[in-house]
């Protein structure tokens, strides 16, 4: 399995710091830093990954006119020098890195990176061996003279007809946060590609892409995640075993989903390339569509305790990061409030009860 290697985890955490000219704004164990531009060049070379994805610098939100410049200048700035760094003529044989370099190409239009685009076709082309895009609308902004490098596309797709539909734009390789997001959601991933046969006449009921572990259709069920599924967890646990395991709040549970949801997105682009080589493709992404669902299952439980990198960025009017977990005390004091009103309580002081024949007032 080769070793990528990019500045910034995917999806990326939105940082407070804003990039500079000279390096990008991460968050780290010990929290926000800036990582320079040399600096990952370095590690570059000291690491010596497989394919090493460029740096680029992204804005968090929807960039103006001026910060789009600053987008490009800086991403093209960044990789000139990097491959000057690691493949260029003052750089002796020996000491040429053996790592893939895969440009970026922003999320924007050709028109707005055109000169960058441009020295990637003339300028750059023989150094670097693929591109790092960010958006599915880049797939096809890409030159026809870069055409034939291997793309790696940075995108969040929700079903895995999403990652078909790339894929028939043409990225070579993607990430999937989804096998990620549904391991943490109990959901236990169920389908093929190509898909079985076409449902029958009659039966419009499409195949759910997963099943919901959390519901309790699973407290007795001792069948595997997925029929004929040949993984570990399905070899030696059954659902209702990982049903106990989400409610009790195990570890386990979730690492044993992420096992199973690893196979089947493995045994999904297995036939991917299959069918590619076969020429069917098209045929059989069409076929998946009309069998199963278009949209994940819901989960209906609640994932393991948020992780840091998960949590949102502290400032005002934020969400709380964990439910209350005080909740029956809370009930406990406003039955005890509604209780104490109920009690009969007098209108007036002494004198009046005394009054009324109720005591002498002493």
């Amino acid at each position: 399995m080769p070793l990528i290697l990019g500045p910034r985890r995917f999806p990326p955490i939105p940082c407070p710091p804003a990039n500079t000219s000279a390096s990008i704004a991460l968050l780290t164990s010990v929290g926000f830093t800036q990582l320079s531009a040399h600096d990952y060049v370095k590690a570059i070379q000291k690491l010596r990954p497989d394919i090493a994805v460029g740096m680029v610098d992204l804005a968090n939100k929807q960039p103006g006119s001026k910060r789009r410049g600053k987008m490009v200048d800086r991403t093209h700035a960044w990789t000139r020098d990097a491959l000057e760094q690691l493949y260029g003529d003052a750089v002796a044989e020996k000491d040429k890195s053996k790592s893939a370099y895969f440009a970026p190409v922003l999320p924007l239009d050709n028109a707005q990176q055109s000169l960058y685009l441009d020295d990637l076709e003339s300028e750059f082309r023989w150094d670097i061996s693929g591109l790092a895009l960010y958006q599915s609308a880049s797939l096809g902004f890409v030159p026809e003279s870069l055409a034939n490098l291997p793309r790696l596309l940075f995108s969040e797709p929700e079903t895995p007809q999403a990652i078909l539909r790339d894929i028939s734009l043409g990225a070579d390789l993607l990430t999937t946060p989804l096998l990620g997001a549904s391991s943490d959601g109990g959901i236990a991933m169920g389908f093929v590609f190509p898909a079985p046969a076409p449902l029958t006449e009659g039966k419009s009921e499409r195949l759910p892409l997963g099943i919901d572990l959390w519901t309790g259709d699973h407290t007795t069920d001792t069948s595997p995640l997925g029929e004929g599924c040949e993984c570990y967890t399905c070899k030696n646990y059954h659902r209702a075993y990982i049903h106990h395991l989400l409610h009790a709040k195990e570890m386990t549970a979730w690492a044993l989903l992420q096992v199973h949801n690893f196979h089947v997105m493995d045994t999904f682009f297995a036939g991917v390339r299959e069918s590619i080589q076969r020429g069917s493709f098209e045929q059989d992404v069409q076929t998946f569509s009309r069998v199963y669902a278009s949209s994940m299952p819901e989960s209906s439980g609640e994932g393991p305790r948020l992780r840091g990198y998960q949590l949102p960025a502290n400032g005002p009017n934020q969400p709380r990061r964990m439910p209350k977990v005080y909740g029956l005390l809370d009930h406990a004091i406003q039955k005890y409030a509604e209780a104490q009103s109920e009690i009969a309580t007098p209108d007036t002081g002494a004198s009046g009860l005394e009054e009324h024949g109720f005591a002498e007032k002493l």
